[in-house]
């Protein structure tokens, strides 16, 4: 009998713990209650005419930053496309350079990954201190800015 009862008490517990205890997600995010007016008709009390939305522009935000050299050494962003208020000088055939393999393999080892070796980035997204000015780029590498307007990476990475 005692064991009749324990194998009973395992599947109530086993059955009780495996139910979601979480509620799903409603699809569109409104609650509609029965004395409630339809959220639709509730929401169109300003409509938008379609002058004043064509008239409207969006611009698209700046990427935080732009991989100009990856650490193979090719050019993935040309002069031609950074922005306009960039102000680079930077000679591409003398900064287009990859790590050495015996670089690449210790970056690998220690990252797992290769990171770019040259960023363009926005001054907006840029941090200075009193060595210069400087970019973290995926919370991980830090880039510090050049005369030529560009961010290369910290020494201390690959060296």
């Amino acid at each position: 009998m005692k064991s009749w009862l324990l194998f009973l008490m395992t599947i109530l517990v086993f059955t009780a713990c495996s139910k979601k205890s979480v509620p799903s997600k409603a699809t569109n995010g409104t609650i509609v209650t029965p004395g409630s007016k339809n959220s639709s008709e509730a929401n169109n009390t300003n409509p938008v005419s379609s002058d004043t939305a064509s008239a409207v522009s969006v611009a698209p935000a700046a990427p935080s930053a732009m991989i100009v050299i990856d650490g193979y050494g090719k050019i993935l962003t040309p002069k031609a496309k950074l922005p306009p208020g960039s102000n680079v000088k930077a000679d591409y055939s003398q900064i287009a350079r990859s790590f050495t393999p015996q670089q690449i393999a210790n970056l690998k080892a220690r990252y797992k990954t290769v990171p770019p070796k040259i960023l363009y980035v926005p001054d907006q997204y840029t941090l200075k201190s009193l060595k210069g000015t400087y970019c973290i780029y995926k919370k991980k590498f830090w880039y510090w800015k050049k005369e030529d307007g560009l961010f290369y990476i910290d020494q201390m990475y690959y060296q």
